[in-house]
């Protein structure tokens, strides 16, 4: 027999003592068996990240739209009127300034611009947004947001990451990553004309996430909308039976390669991207082509007027996207809302250039069903001070400002917090952008304390070790 039975007897083992013994042998192979697994996973040909999830809870929304207003609109000159700015105008400010500021300022500077009501909700909106204001019943005001850092980049950084002074994945990427997206013949996540400043790739960046829930982005702020297309979308040139045999081939021998050396995550990711690439000849071309939008469609996000064609076109472009099942847009109005000086000038031009496509793009989402499960999220990096800098002109105020929601259970027609008597600091029911962050993966099914990523020996979040679900907006 090849087995061979001792004739000493064996000191018994306890239950207890043999757990203990062992307990470092379980762990070890369940390790294994983990690591196996990711392995396994990532050397899948048919492996695809992208694919749908199941929330973590039933969702409010189901995709997301960020209209970012690069700069930093003046809160108090477009949706937090502050009466005493216009009594005490050219006044100091009565309580202290921040410590860190971006540069000097002096006295209150009362708004240049009129405040109205509008809707039922009675909301007041000033004369820069008309068109807005018409669609306060849809909106829900956050007049309390603030942040941690009075710089762009900084800033930026911290609204889209939600780090100012690390590289960390975009909020965009983290909502692919927790939900993956509908269509599978486009990226998950697309931002149309971003900003290359203040962070530039990192705002839309996946960072440590695999890179398949990379921001796509299309164009940028120096092209026009109507210009930005996905290069090389279409290949005239191999027919497509014969592209599908040379990526089956190429994924053939790379998968070989991973099985022999281990998993390769910046591997995988060009794999992934050959293969959503290929996907996307079919879908991408239909869908950049907007010809088949009816002339009042056109019309309504202002394509026929020069003030407001391009970003109106941006705003179309994300309702096509979002209409076809992407989970994450982005649209930027850049680098344009920054007024050191000229305030009544440019605040004027700039929001002549959105107020019409933002409306339109509210209303068109509500026409066709898709605002109640899509978040529109409105927002700049900061607002500005209270106080002037010049005759005409504001600083950068992380303090206190506003951010616009509307859609995606979202309460509509209400304002939530306050900054104080002058719009300098948020008092009331504070909003800091870990919370806007943890509220908006909240909407979309997602505990923010639960969508983690192990990196570097540790567990990561969007919202860091922070954030509060703002309850108080929730319909």
């Amino acid at each position: 027999m090849n087995k061979h039975w001792s004739s000493e007897p064996e000191a018994a083992l306890t239950r207890r003592e043999l757990l203990k013994a062992s307990s470092l042998g379980f762990g070890h192979v369940a390790l294994l068996s983990m690591l196996s697994q990711e392995a396994a996973q990532a050397s899948t040909p048919n492996h695809n990240p992208l694919a749908p999830h199941a929330p973590m809870f039933p969702a409010r929304a189901k995709r997301v739209i960020f209209v970012f207003l690069h700069g930093g609109p003046s809160q108090v000159d477009t949706f937090d009127p502050k009466p005493l700015l216009t009594r005490d105008h050219g006044k100091p400010l009565p309580f202290d300034k921040p410590r860190i500021v971006s540069s000097p300022t002096g006295n209150l500077l009362k708004s240049p611009w009129s405040f109205k009501h509008y809707g039922s909700s009675a909301l007041e909106v000033s004369d820069l947004f008309p068109n807005l204001g018409n669609c306060v019943d849809d909106l829900c005001f956050v007049n309390s947001m603030y942040g941690s850092n009075s710089r762009h980049g900084g800033a930026l950084l911290e609204l889209h990451t939600g780090s100012d002074t690390f590289v960390r994945p975009s909020m965009g990427s983290w909502v692919t990553y927790g939900l993956g997206t509908e269509n599978q013949n486009l990226p998950g996540f697309i931002t149309v004309c971003p900003t290359l400043t203040h962070g530039g790739v990192n705002n839309w960046s996946s960072a440590f996430l695999p890179a398949a829930f990379q921001g796509t982005p299309i164009g940028n702020a120096s092209i026009a909308s109507d210009k930005a297309k996905i290069p090389f979308i279409q290949n005239t040139e191999t027919p497509r039976p014969i592209q599908r045999k040379e990526l089956d081939l190429i994924s053939a021998m790379n998968h070989d390669h991973l099985t022999a050396s281990g998993p390769d995550a910046a591997l995988q990711g060009r794999l992934d991207s050959f293969e959503l690439a290929f996907r996307m000849q079919m879908a991408a071309p239909e869908l950049q082509e907007i010809t088949g939008e009816s002339e009042a469609t056109r019309k309504m996000y202002g394509l026929d007027n020069p003030k407001t064609r391009n970003f109106g076109r941006q705003c179309l472009m994300a309702r096509r996207f979002s209409e076809r099942g992407v989970r994450f847009v982005q649209i930027t109005h850049s680098y344009k809302w920054d007024q050191h000086s000229d305030l009544f000038r440019d605040h004027t031009s700039n929001a002549a250039e959105v107020d019409q496509p933002i409306a339109a793009l509210l209303k068109d989402l509500k026409g066709r069903g898709l605002l109640k499960d899509t978040l529109v999220v409105i927002s700049g990096e900061f607002g500005r001070t209270p106080c002037a800098q010049g005759n005409d002109g504001r600083d950068h105020n992380p303090q206190g400002f506003t951010t616009l929601l509307a859609g995606g259970g979202v309460k509509p027609g209400m304002r939530y917090g306050a900054t104080d008597d002058y719009g300098y600091y948020a008092v009331q029911d504070k909003v800091h952008i870990h919370d806007l962050h943890a509220t908006m993966l909240h909407l979309m099914g997602m505990d923010h304390l639960k969508l983690t990523y192990r990196y570097a020996g540790r567990d990561f979040r969007l919202t860091d070790v922070h954030g509060q679900v703002v309850h108080g907006i929730i319909a």
